[in-house]
């Protein structure tokens, strides 16, 4: 058994911010089924590498696949009133629905709040956009990666010296996932209780804007403005990456109190440079903080990687190796916690999935399949959880409802 067994979801929406959400979900054991159509497709399905053998095509996408494992896929044209039809009449089925495009997209579709809550009126809606579905911004178009930056996040990343660095990807996208998968979990619990559904509008923006507090509350307090400080840190001194012998190898380290320094320079070596007395201190440091990373790349560009994070780990300090993404596949930790599942794609063949980064003692979880292919289960759904027979099945298909 699984915490979701039993829950079923319909989800409408693309890339990572409403279909993650519905991934977490389908891996505690919720029948999570993704809406979608051939005459739009999913940019994870069309423009977002990799795709199998570098050749794109919406079965070969590695990125849907991974965002969108364990659910089942039909395709429905919904600029058709027949497939809206059926849309309503597959939601009248459902406990959840997940959307999250942009504000009033799907009302002008005939998916309206209101039509999908006449179908079920007990549903919970999570509707996900960029700044949520009221206000003077709500039709504002956008990305998460404008979202990342209108939320302050660009301003403090890079060198205080040079421009803004944006993070790679729709970064809020995946802050807002957390949020909307709680906010389900918890209108489940209600539901339990009460019998009651409801519609939550989550603001993407404003789900950044958590992940700003110390920035937002530094500004509040005391009027001055977070900026880009490069790999510094505020308490930690030194602190930053630096490279070993091994090519385009580096670890990490970071020296948070004076016992710390101390134990660091003797795994350097007790140098004649670290002892200099002004150094004992985080002030003192912090004076000469270039200078001591350079001192310190010194001695790491003559380690190994390996080798380098064992001597400083040996004095209990602060040190890892910075992974390749290739790497974190066969991390011991990660393995024997089992954060990686092997599945079979019909057309990229084995792919690794991602499973949720906690243990659950009582109840097993996924994922246990990769993403589906573009309407793999289409006639599985249509005909078997909504009830069309095989006559109007194969005359919807022919009249173009199924793309």
């Amino acid at each position: 058994m699984r915490p979701l067994d039993g829950v079923r979801v319909v989800e409408l929406g693309w890339a990572a911010a409403g279909p993650l959400v519905g991934t977490y979900l389908a891996s505690h054991g919720a029948d999570v089924i993704h809406l979608e159509s051939s005459t739009a497709l999913d940019p994870f399905r069309s423009t977002y590498p990799p795709f199998k053998d570098n050749k794109p095509g919406p079965d070969r996408a590695a990125m849907f696949s991974f965002y969108n494992a364990g659910k089942r896929g039909v395709t429905l044209d919904l600029k058709q009133p027949k497939a809206v039809e059926l849309a309503l009449r597959l939601i009248a089925t459902a406990d959840v629905v997940i959307e999250s495009f942009p504000a009033g997209t799907l009302a002008r579709r005939g998916l309206s709040i209101d039509a999908m809550r006449k179908a079920k009126p007990d549903l919970i809606v999570l509707s996900s956009c960029n700044q949520g579905q009221t206000g003077p911004h709500a039709q504002h178009p956008g990305y998460g990666s404008q979202l990342t930056a209108l939320a302050g996040f660009t301003q403090l990343l890079g060198d205080p010296a040079r421009t803004p660095v944006i993070l790679y990807g729709p970064y809020i996208d995946y802050i807002a996932v957390g949020y909307g998968v709680i906010a389900i979990l918890a209108a489940l619990e209600r539901h339990a209780r009460t019998g009651q559904g409801c519609v939550i509008d989550l603001s993407q923006y404003e789900a950044g804007l958590q992940f700003m507090a110390p920035a937002l509350l530094e500004y509040d307090a005391n009027g001055t403005i977070p900026t880009r400080a490069a790999n510094r840190d505020r308490v930690a001194v030194p602190h930053g990456v630096y490279p070993t012998s091994e090519p385009d190898s580096w670890i990490a380290l970071s020296v948070w109190d004076d016992m710390e320094w101390a134990r660091l320079r003797e795994a350097l070596g007790d140098p004649e440079w670290a002892r200099e007395p002004s150094l004992a201190t985080a002030e003192g440091r912090r004076a000469k903080e270039s200078w001591i990373d350079e001192r310190i790349a010194e001695w790491s560009r003559r380690q190994p990687r390996e080798r380098a994070v064992a001597r400083l780990r040996a004095k209990g300090l602060r040190a890892a190796e910075v992974r390749s993404i290739g790497e974190l596949f066969r991390d011991a930790q990660l393995v024997e916690r089992r954060a990686w599942r092997t599945a079979k794609h019909p057309v990229i063949g084995d792919v690794r999935l991602m499973a949720p980064p906690f243990l659950l003692s009582a109840a097993s979880q996924g994922p246990d399949r990769p993403g589906p292919l573009l309407g793999e289960h289409t006639e599985e759904v249509i005909r078997g959880i909504v009830g069309v027979d095989a006559a109007e099945y194969a005359a919807l298909e022919a009249a173009g409802v199924f793309k």
